[in-house]
């Protein structure tokens, strides 16, 4: 069984009193991914990422994070997918999965250098990391393709916040989901990292077949950054909302390619920075 939260015993300090106590906090371990694949030589497999996160759903995460690198693009892409490697011993989890690709299914690693991702220390890369998403054959999204009611984008937060269980127990995770145009939360995922969260989300939606998910919103309990929209655009999502800022970035990319984007959700009140046609 995944183990999302782990006791521990600390000290509570309020005010003048101090007492021990048992609390819980949100686990956090690497994942390594590990990429089958055939070459003219034989199958041969290659480690292409490792990132830390909360346990649980490790198929989707690595399969949604394929599928927003560009590596897969159909469910028959994939072969199997697989976990490996010995249980780590706080939690018993298994910390590398394989990802086996079909026979026949052309990669371009090179994608894997993530030259279209960019940080906020990065001073040059704004430009290119757009014109490397045109590059990859995204196009604009359409605008008349999914349509929200502001009653449904105010009722999201809540939502999200029903189906954050582990939250509950650590107040240490991010969350996403995807939910549709009557406000259903169609699924929802936790993790230490807001982009493992969201690849979750992607990666369930794709191994369903549910992509491109052109007619559902994602939500994201933080702030929504370049990466994440381009998760959310490359998924085909027409609408991302986040309880928090969204950065430059994120806005320049939601308005090239007609992405509707939403800020600060909160209570009854919201900014919208790209396409507000869908939100009716």
């Amino acid at each position: 069984m995944t183990v999302s939260s782990h006791p521990i015993n600390i000290r509570k300090i309020r005010g003048d009193s101090a007492n021990s106590v048992t609390d819980k906090v949100a686990v956090e371990e690497p994942l390594e991914v590990r990429l089958g694949f055939a070459t003219p030589a034989g199958r041969t497999t290659k480690s292409i990422s490792i990132t830390m996160r909360t346990p649980g759903h490790d198929a989707d995460l690595a399969v949604g994070f394929l599928y927003s690198e560009g590596i897969i693009s159909q469910v028959g892409d994939v072969d199997s997918v697989e976990t490996s490697g010995p249980p780590a011993p706080d939690t018993g989890t298994h910390n590398i999965i394989r990802v086996d690709l079909a026979a026949g299914v052309d990669i371009d690693l090179g994608r894997l250098q993530r030259h279209f991702y960019t940080t906020s220390s990065c001073g040059v890369c704004g430009k290119s990391s757009l014109d490397a998403l045109r590059v990859t054959g995204v196009e604009a999204l359409d605008l008349h393709r999914g349509r929200f009611e502001k009653s449904t984008i105010i009722s999201m937060p809540d939502a999200l916040r029903a189906h954050q269980g582990t939250f509950d127990e650590t107040g240490g995770l991010h969350a996403a989901a995807a939910f549709d145009s009557q406000g259903e939360i169609v699924l929802a995922r936790e993790d230490v990292g807001r982009h493992n969260a969201v690849d979750k989300v992607v990666g369930a939606l794709f191994r369903a077949g549910h992509l491109p998910a052109s007619e559902l919103g994602l939500i994201v309990s933080g702030r929504a950054s370049f990466e994440l929209m381009q998760k959310a655009l490359v998924a085909g999502f027409p609408l991302l909302a986040a309880v928090s800022a969204p950065s430059s970035l994120a806005v320049q990319l939601a308005q090239d390619f007609n992405v509707s984007l939403v800020g600060f959700l909160r209570g009854d009140s919201f900014n919208i920075y790209s396409a507000g046609e869908r939100i009716t």
